[in-house]
């Protein structure tokens, strides 16, 4: 089905995003919930291992479950109120960073894009322009210039501050900013996945969609010493995803990459990679990944979650099965009927 005023697709959910990778924090578990009878048949003997050994302990998780079921549930709305509050009040601090420039990229990036854009770009002679890291298939590349992470931090904290209201990054993450209700998407996130990170995915992930992304979910996260100071082992709802590390000044923090999905932790041996400032490390969204705890200071990173509809509408990559289509806003989580 198409939008008949601008010809672009529907986008949808699944429905399994409702019920399927909860993530609890304090146990630092994934889990599924459809009812108490079944979470209970399979995960209060986990959970018991882990340290949930009192009726008040699990009680307290399914509370929190029911929380972020109804979270969900309302999620396309509220977001989409946020998103015309803001528009209507906030005040940007930096309204030109809205809108991309190629002044706001750096030369290494350009060159890469560039390259790729040659009728002559091959995989093989592209991977000699980029930092191919010990784990595989993850590439480093500086993305932005420092003067332009600056700017975005300092338009991002003017936010932070401002009255506006604000959502989660998502289920993991408590402290950035979506960047669609912040009004990134059309300016800028929208034409720097079609038109710079396109040519690049084309060529380094044609098998798990990256010729084909037409869609993503964008947002940046904060760690602060008060706050996050780390994301646990985990994969991300995209078949590409481009993290970027903004700044500010801080130490320690770096990714950590195991295996994919599919394979079981205690079969994988996790490579630790160095996350430096304004550069990007581009991964598969299947990859199995983390952050370390930062030792000090604050952290901003920018995170694209880049989708193609070509591949998960044949198999949603968060529970493996057939989607089950609903109702979305805006990008939704990248599946269309067609």
């Amino acid at each position: 089905m198409k939008n008949e005023e601008n010809s672009e697709p529907n986008f949808y959910s699944c429905s399994c995003f409702t019920t399927d990778n909860i993530f609890l924090k304090e146990y630092k578990l994934h889990v599924w919930f459809v009812s108490e009878h079944q979470f209970r048949l399979d995960y209060q003997e986990v959970l018991r291992g882990l340290g949930c050994t009192t009726d008040l302990q699990f009680d307290d998780v399914l509370q929190k479950i029911a929380q972020e079921v109804d979270r969900r549930r309302s999620l396309g709305v509220k977001s989409a109120e946020r998103a015309a509050v803001i528009r209507g009040t906030y005040q940007p601090l930096h309204p030109h960073v809205y809108h991309i420039r190629e002044s706001f990229l750096a030369s290494e990036f350009k060159q890469i894009v560039n390259y790729c854009r040659s009728s002559e770009a091959s995989e093989e002679a592209l991977l000699r322009l980029l930092q191919s890291e010990a784990a595989p298939r993850v590439y480093r590349f500086a993305v932005f210039t420092k003067k332009f992470c600056d700017q975005l931090i300092e338009e991002f904290e003017h936010f932070e501050q401002s009255s506006a209201p604000k959502g989660r990054p998502n289920t993991m993450n408590n402290y950035g900013v979506l960047l669609s209700e912040l009004g990134f998407d059309e300016g800028f996130i929208t034409p720097l996945r079609e038109q710079y990170l396109c040519p690049v995915t084309s060529l380094l992930y044609p098998d798990c969609g990256g010729r084909c992304l037409d869609s993503h979910r964008a947002f940046v996260v904060k760690y602060d010493m008060h706050e996050d100071l780390d994301l646990s082992y985990h994969y991300d709802n995209a078949e590409v995803t481009l993290n970027v590390s903004l700044g500010k000044d801080f130490s320690e923090g770096n990714l950590y990459f195991g295996d994919m999905r599919q394979v079981p932790l205690s079969e994988t041996e996790c490579t630790e990679v160095e996350h430096r400032v304004t550069e990007g490390l581009l991964h598969r969204g299947q990859h199995m990944h983390g952050a370390l705890p930062i030792a000090s200071g604050q952290r901003w990173n920018l995170i694209i979650w880049m989708r193609a509809s070509q591949e998960r509408n044949k198999l949603c990559p968060m529970c493996g099965k057939r989607p089950v289509l609903l109702k979305g806003e805006g990008f939704a989580d990248g599946f269309t009927n067609d």
